[in-house]
């Protein structure tokens, strides 16, 4: 059992739950809880850490016969964890990769292309959302732009609640050249903007569609802007100007499934 918070596995876990830079150097991200852990791939998972309690319950055992595990104190454990009361499990995990390319090739038996794509967002918290709003409303995929927040940050990975693990999703390093691409595969791009000249809930979503949302404080580039079909807006009453970034494109990605499955 590994005790003392200052052992060489521990300290490397705590690195990467911190460091954004340990993480993409190292192709891993740090998965805790039951739920989220039940979910995982043993062939992608490098190694699990439990305590002792949770080792005891026969159940828990069972899982862990298909990965490689290692017994930690109840103290390192609190340690390692990036939440006040953990659960007693925390698994490493290989980082996914997805390609620009596979999120836009249509499958001709499954749902119609619904894309989310983000410019800078900055807020895990609303990264998180997003992707789990995403999973809910029936997404295809997110692509976001190289400056948005690191999408392996355990604050966004406790936020999606798992979604992470199911939804596609690409950082797009030239995210111009993205966009120009999606316009070629006949995507439709409907910019959010407090500008928009169309109210959300009058344009049609049942087609090959992708929303851009940009960042919290900014909202989109007007570059990025430009390369949208059409500016949308969602009516505010009330003195509220705006909605936040994970609210709006909430509202948007529901109303485009509230469309596809009335047909």
């Amino acid at each position: 059992m590994i005790a003392s918070t200052a052992n060489k596995q521990v300290k490397y876990v705590v690195n990467l739950r911190d460091k954004a830079r340990v993480r993409r150097e190292e192709g891993l991200f740090i998965a805790e809880g039951l739920r989220m852990c039940r979910e995982l791939d043993p062939a992608q998972t490098r190694q699990v850490y439990v305590t002792e309690s949770f080792a005891k319950e026969e159940e828990n055992r069972r899982w862990l016969r298909e990965f490689s595990w290692e017994m930690v104190s109840d103290g390192a454990m609190a340690h390692m964890a990036g939440t006040r009361t953990p659960q007693g499990v925390l698994a490493l995990v290989r980082q996914r990769t997805c390609t620009l390319e596979s999120l836009l090739k249509e499958d001709p038996s499954g749902p119609k292309t619904c894309l989310m794509i983000l410019e800078t967002i900055q807020d895990p918290g609303n990264l998180g959302t997003i992707l789990r709003a995403g999973e809910g409303a029936g997404i295809t995929g997110l692509i976001m732009s190289p400056d948005t927040a690191d999408i392996y940050n355990p604050k966004v990975i406790r936020s999606t609640m798992g979604s992470c693990l199911r939804v596609p999703f690409v950082y797009a390093q030239d995210f111009a050249g993205a966009l120009a691409k999606i316009k070629e595969e006949k995507i439709r791009l409907f910019a959010a903007h407090l500008q928009g000249s169309v109210p959300y809930d009058e344009e049609d979503y049942r087609g090959r569609v992708a929303f851009l949302i940009g960042n919290e404080a900014n909202g989109l580039t007007e570059e990025t802007a430009k390369t949208a079909h059409c500016r949308i807006r969602i009516p505010m009453a009330g003195r509220v100007e705006s909605l936040n970034a994970a609210v709006a494109a909430s509202v948007l990605m529901f109303e485009a499934a509230r469309q596809r499955r009335r047909g």
